[in-house]
């Protein structure tokens, strides 16, 4: 029997020797980066008017793949690096008022002005809303950076979704207070008039930039592609104009907290994006502001909805985080350049792979 179990045990090794070794011989097929497309961005969740186009896009160029997220989904992103930061859903026109107090269920709607969390249309200022002048938006957030001495973390009062100089109803309005909880944060919400509290505690995550939380469904989210999946995101969002907070449509930003770079090329007879390629790069100035996009790349219709169209004059080089080069340009958005409002068409193409 012994040496019928050794004869077993004998043959057991062999085959698992050779299965790991198989496993080992084989090749790791490793998918090149795209060649370039065209993609027609989804930017309308459903009937909505372009100009306020319901979804988020996320383009990976590498991958020819776009994500589309709906601005409504979520309220607050908490930073996954070192910092310990938490940013507004400025893609719904949210804004923030600190409130002097640390008890959370002490905060009614006497302790605050709603009319001061208006923003947009002239109303509202930077203290209140993340700072869209800054070229990284953790540089200047409405909330401040969470400490890790709990009496320093204040009291919020979070207009959800605004942007056009208009709040929700106070009933509507949420308070919210924010704590670290080891290396994540443990998050404190309620609608103003409630007297107690609910808590969510939201872990750091490597593999992205933030993770997103939704008050109203009281629940860590998904919201962002994986940081390494994504190279610009297109849609509407705050930002600024004439010094102060302003909602924009068809704004453009870089993933740059993940190290996407860019420069924006002035085209010319010489120098069109057809010609543009590899031996061109050397006279280019990468920006690693997340805003080198910007609304650069299209001029927007008047107040009647007429005119607007893609700026032919300018195109974009884009370093992903892995350091391929694509040269991307617009090709339309709006009626006026034929195209459909909400779902703007891009064009890109490989012009320097890693």
């Amino acid at each position: 029997m012994n040496k019928l179990n050794s004869m077993i045990a004998i043959a057991f090794l062999a085959v698992t020797f050779t299965a790991c070794k198989k496993e080992a011989d084989e090749p790791i097929f490793i998918v090149p980066p795209s060649d370039g497309n065209t993609l027609t961005l989804n930017g309308l969740v459903g009937a909505e008017d372009g100009t306020a186009a319901g979804n988020s896009v996320y383009v990976d160029f590498s991958a020819d793949k776009q994500t589309s997220v709906e601005r409504d989904s979520w309220d607050l992103g908490f930073y996954s690096g070192s910092d310990f930061r938490v940013i507004l859903n400025s893609t719904n026109g949210a804004s923030a008022l600190l409130v002097n107090k640390t008890d959370l269920n002490a905060v009614t709607a006497t302790d605050f002005d709603p009319n001061e969390l208006k923003v947009g249309q002239g109303l509202g200022n930077f203290t209140i809303v993340d700072d869209g002048r800054e070229s990284n938006i953790l540089n200047k957030t409405a909330i401040a950076v969470v400490s890790v001495t709990d009496a320093d973390n204040k009291v919020y009062i979070i207009n959800r979704k605004g942007g056009a100089g208009t709040t929700l109803t106070t009933n509507d309005l949420y308070k919210i207070r924010v704590l670290r909880k080891g290396t994540g944060y443990t998050l404190q919400y309620a609608k103003v008039a409630e007297t107690t509290f609910k808590s969510l505690d939201i872990n750091k995550n490597a593999e992205v930039n933030y993770q997103f939380a939704s008050l109203i469904k009281g629940a860590a989210i998904t919201v962002e592609p994986a940081k390494g999946s994504w190279d610009i995101v297109w849609g509407y969002s705050m930002y600024f104009t004439a010094g102060s907070p302003y909602a924009f449509s068809d704004l453009v930003f870089i993933n740059n907290l993940a190290g996407v770079a860019a420069a924006a090329v002035i085209a010319t007879a010489t120098k069109t994006y057809a010609s543009f390629n590899e031996s061109n790069i050397s006279d280019l100035s990468f920006s690693s502001a997340r805003d080198v996009i910007g609304s650069k790349w299209r001029t927007a219709p008047d107040r009647n909805g007429n005119g607007g169209r893609v700026n032919t004059d300018v195109f974009f080089i884009i370093k992903d985080a892995t350091g391929n080069l694509y040269k991307l340009k617009f090709v339309s958005f709006i009626s006026g350049d034929g195209g459909t409002r909400g779902k703007p068409i891009i064009e890109y193409k490989l012009i320097k792979k890693v």
